[in-house]
């Protein structure tokens, strides 16, 4: 089995290079989405100090007694707090004899914005819900999904470029989106228990939307990519983004970029006190926007983003 392409490219090449250069790397990154749909990302410029916050707001959050955090309960789609068991990633239900309630807990948060649109507003951004107990919380995700906005835009206008399109062609169709940032926690051995057959941290998937930018913690039970039928560690290099491809861009792409299957492995018995915390931030298509195949055929039909994500959200809701 062949392991997976997944390059190391550097943003501030983009930021820095002339014509010339910006291609090269277009060019890489096409290369990379083409066969894993997955690289790395260094020279974002993001302050670590910032990751550091993040997870130290998170952490304080997670530590709170179960009755405090159900007061920010909410289901898969939502934000605010989403429990241990009541997210499937492998979609529960579908094959109820392999698929297993992901072994995390996750608290989401979108942007602070309104479309004008009362019925998607009501559906899709309303508000935050950030716990009284943490009140950096907000400050640190705000501050954190503001700065990867901007990392995404770059590479929104590094994908247009390796498709031939307008440099603004995707931001334009992503401007009004959720921009949804998901602090996954992936609790101990010690504290979760063995995990079943079939159970993971995140059960086998694709992302849904355009692509999905995740800072990850190392460790025994980490993020594994599927590649020709095999699963692969993913590599870590400290500082660098993980970046991935989802469905919505892949079928925009006429499936030209791949979204590809990943997993992060249960807590192992090598390393039975790892806690690990993800920093996950999607970049999403306007709910409205139509999704079909730039300039190639394909049997795949057009799907509304907002329509595509409710039913994804749905499907990995466990009752």
């Amino acid at each position: 089995m062949n392991e997976p392409h997944i390059p190391l490219l550097d943003l501030s090449v983009w930021r820095t290079g002339d014509d010339a250069i910006r291609k090269e790397l277009a060019l890489e990154l096409d290369h990379a989405l083409r066969t894993s749909g997955f690289l790395l990302l260094s020279g974002h410029q993001v302050p670590a100090e910032m990751f550091t916050e993040l997870r130290r707001s998170a952490k304080q959050f997670f530590s709170l007694p179960t009755e405090a955090k159900n007061g920010y309960a909410t289901t898969v789609g939502g934000r605010g707090w989403i429990p241990t068991g009541k997210e499937a990633n492998s979609f529960l239900g579908v094959d109820a004899d392999v698929s297993r309630p992901d072994m995390k807990e996750t608290y989401t948060v979108g942007r602070d914005h309104l479309t004008g649109d009362a019925k998607v507003d009501a559906t899709w951004f309303r508000p935050n819900v950030w716990p009284k107990e943490v009140p950096d919380l907000q400050h640190n995700a705000l501050r954190f999904m503001d700065a990867m906005c901007h990392v995404y835009d770059d590479l929104l206008q590094i994908c247009a470029l390796a498709l031939g399109l307008d440099a603004q062609w995707f931001i334009e169709r992503t401007s009004q989106g959720t921009r949804t940032l998901n602090i996954n926690r992936y609790p101990s051995l010690q504290e979760s228990g063995a995990a079943q057959e079939g159970q993971f941290r995140v059960g086998p998937h694709t992302d849904w939307g355009i692509f999905t930018l995740l800072d990850r913690q190392p460790g025994y039970g980490g993020l594994q990519i599927e590649s020709d039928g095999a699963w692969f560690d993913a590599p870590f290099v400290e500082g660098a983004l993980v970046i991935n491809i989802g469905d919505l861009m892949a079928r925009w792409t006429g499936d030209r970029w791949r979204s590809t299957r990943h997993r992060v492995l249960p807590p192992q018995p090598d390393m039975p006190q790892e806690e690990l915390i993800s920093l996950i931030q999607f970049c999403d298509a306007n709910v409205g926007t139509l999704i079909e195949p730039i300039g190639r055929d394909t049997a795949e039909p057009a799907v509304t983003a907002g329509e595509y994500m409710r039913q994804r959200a749905l499907a990995a809701t466990v009752n």
